[in-house]
């Protein structure tokens, strides 16, 4: 729930509160009684999410293929060059 400013337009009693997004604004002054109560604008202290489900990382994939940057293994060869056999594979 948000904390609400308030300002009395008439005796100028400012204070803060705690209320549901749903609730009406306040109207009536709790110090003079008078109907001149100003809700204020402010900035704030953000939303907070608590849990699981918030973040982009919850939703991704796991990837089970292989990483296209590790190198391939060595086939069994001649040993010339990083995939095996240089030759035509005649072995």
């Amino acid at each position: 729930m948000p904390t609400y400013q308030y300002e009395c337009e008439a005796c100028g009693h400012h204070f803060e509160i705690l209320q549901s997004m749903r609730d009406a604004k306040l109207r009536k002054c709790p110090e003079c009684k008078k109907l001149k109560l100003q809700r204020l604008l402010g900035f704030g202290g953000g939303i907070i999410f608590k849990g699981t489900g918030f973040y982009e990382t919850d939703y991704k994939k796991k990837d089970s293929s292989p990483k296209k940057d590790s190198p391939k293994a060595a086939s069994p060869g001649c040993g010339v060059g990083p995939g095996g056999c240089a030759c035509a594979k005649t072995h």
